[in-house]
């Protein structure tokens, strides 16, 4: 685990601002009738146009049974993470999770966002305001002199107040010169416990939570997580450097 110095985070800044950008414009374009290929199309051209670099594509850790064949994570309805890019169209009310990162001049970024396509539910939307209030919350733990166990107690309280299942087997991680760096960062946990949180450390935090219980299952692809119980999931995350100062979201949104 490596912590970063003021200008190494002041360098992650370019990336954080363009994956804030990439998913901001795939919140607008997203629509019934569009494929989720139609979606990572949209991002790659994006990354391509900016000189950037996928960490997601041909990305191939050991519980992959391919290397990962998109630029961006696209999960619907009871799929909760790693959603593979596909020829399914989206229709009115389904709930779709996008998750993506990227290179930018050697620095990666990681972000996710959940949205509701076309008419609105009560049940999805309050599972989403949940998810990204404890996104939040997690986010305001993140503070120099505080424990891990700060930003997982936060994020798995209100997930569990809201009565929504939550697993710790997936969960954020550390973000640097690549996707995933050491600390995990864990959705479920006790305050005041685990690694001392320091400036400098840049870690993305995502909590995902789903409408059912805490089962999940994987996909035969090796890749997507889906709810064992067929309800619907919703997740969130931001890349965040901590400070001196406290926490800076470098992936905020406009």
């Amino acid at each position: 685990m490596a912590l970063k110095t003021p200008a190494e985070v002041d360098a992650m800044r370019p990336a954080g601002k363009f994956i804030a950008g990439v998913l901001s414009s795939l919140r607008d374009v997203a629509r019934e009738g569009m494929t989720l290929n139609d979606l990572n199309d949209h991002a790659h051209r994006m990354i391509d146009a900016a000189g950037a670099k996928s960490v997601y594509l041909g990305y191939h850790p050991s519980f992959g049974a391919m290397p990962y064949p998109g630029v961006l994570c696209t999960s619907v309805n009871d799929a909760a993470l790693h959603g593979l890019p596909s020829d399914y169209v989206l229709q009115d009310g389904d709930v779709l999770s996008m998750d993506i990162a990227a290179q930018v001049q050697g620095w990666v970024a990681d972000s996710a966002l959940t949205i509701q396509i076309g008419t609105q539910t009560p049940e999805a939307q309050r599972l989403i305001e949940t998810t990204e209030r404890a996104l939040a919350a997690g986010i305001a733990a993140a503070r120099p002199g505080g424990r891990m166990g700060d930003i997982s107690e936060a994020i798995g309280s209100i997930g569990r107040r809201g009565g929504y299942g939550i697993n710790g087997d997936f969960g954020g991680h550390g973000v640097g010169r690549t996707m995933h760096e050491d600390p995990h960062v864990a959705n479920l946990g006790r305050s005041r416990t685990g690694l001392k949180l320091n400036a400098g450390l840049v870690i993305a935090i995502e909590p995902w939570f789903m409408a059912g219980g805490d089962g999940y299952v994987i996909d035969p692809d090796g890749w997507t997580i889906r709810t064992a119980d067929g309800s619907i999931a919703a997740h969130a995350e931001h890349t965040i450097a901590i400070t001196r100062d406290g926490p800076v979201v470098l992936t905020a949104r406009d």
